[in-house]
């Protein structure tokens, strides 16, 4: 009598644990869809600042941006060949007057960092600078 009923109880451990295993295997491919959806939805395009160059300055003269998310510089001329350097925002490109320069940055670090023209442009061109706030 005693060994039936511990058959009995090994027999429905074994059904509730197959049961247990088919409902977890049935629910993880569509907690992993709402996962993999959820993180679709969050993934949005990243922020475009327009910048314009000049004889002189850019405009806007400083931006902020979040330390980790992405964003697109669009940079344009309206004179002449720019130059857009900061070494600690990893960047180093020309601008040119009629085309449109698109750069992608994720700042790292947060802090105050100097963009500058690297293109000499008269006599003013040592204060063609622009400030970018990398805040958390």
């Amino acid at each position: 009598m005693k060994t039936t009923m511990i058959r009995k109880k090994i027999v429905n451990t074994i059904i509730y644990t197959a049961a247990v295993g088919i409902a977890l295997a049935a629910l993880t491919p569509n907690a992993t869809l709402v996962r993999a959806q959820e993180a679709a939805s969050a993934a949005v395009e990243p922020q475009v600042i327009e910048i314009t160059a000049k004889k002189y300055e850019f405009s806007p003269s400083q931006v902020t941006l979040k330390k980790g998310e992405p964003v697109i510089l669009r940079l344009t001329s309206t004179d002449r060949i720019h130059g857009f350097m900061s070494r600690a925002l990893k960047v180093d490109t020309d601008i040119t007057p009629g085309k449109t320069t698109d750069i992608a940055v994720t700042p790292s670090t947060d802090g105050t960092f100097m963009v500058i023209c690297d293109h000499y442009c008269g006599t003013g061109h040592g204060n063609m600078k622009m400030k970018v706030t990398v805040v958390e």
